[in-house]
């Protein structure tokens, strides 16, 4: 049997109005993500909005369209107990696209349940962002934290899965590619 064609959707988490006054660097995020989707939009790629309940309202030039999903969570992981699989699913997607807040929270453990849930994964290299952090600290700094876990990604095995860490400009939404390894 054929593999289903390539159908990629992606995933804005948590770029939310009362997370911005500690989000690294937000205002080119919002850039990113904002053409990122206006990009998948033109395609026809469904853009899903998830939002961690209690933080606010999706900024204005990243709220979710007329008719596309809007999933709420309560948890890093936007599957674990939300309809996210099965709107995915409803899409017939192959692929997410995962960008947002938190790098190492929200982002990245949705990044590895999409992978667990049978997604192959892109992680938006420069369309996720982390924390601000308090002068003293025991986390790393907010770039090299984003540095970090992209190159993770690049070197994340996952039986059967395509895992690649592509900048947003550069994401091609017609085809899928190889694990990226650069």
């Amino acid at each position: 049997m054929p593999p289903p064609p390539h159908r990629p959707v992606l995933l804005v988490i948590d770029m939310q109005d009362a997370m911005v006054p500690i989000m690294y660097r937000p205002a080119r995020v919002v850039e990113t993500i904002a053409s990122l989707g206006s990009r998948a939009r033109a395609l026809g790629v469904p853009v899903v909005t998830v939002r961690q309940r209690g933080c606010g309202g999706v900024l204005p030039e990243l709220a979710a369209q007329e008719g596309e999903s809007v999933i709420d969570k309560t948890t890093a992981d936007a599957f674990l107990g939300t309809d996210l699989d099965a709107t995915l699913r409803r899409f017939g997607a192959t692929e997410v696209m995962v960008a947002g807040f938190a790098t190492e929270n929200c982002v990245e453990t949705t990044a590895r349940q999409a992978l667990s849930h049978g997604y192959d994964l892109v992680l938006v290299a420069d369309g996720h962002t982390t924390s601000l952090r308090p002068a003293r600290t025991d986390f790393v700094p907010e770039a090299q934290s984003i540095a970090h876990h992209n190159e993770i990604y690049r070197h994340i095995d996952f039986p059967d899965r395509s895992v690649r860490v592509i900048a947003a400009a550069d994401i091609d939404f017609a085809a899928p590619g190889p694990a990226s390894r650069t």
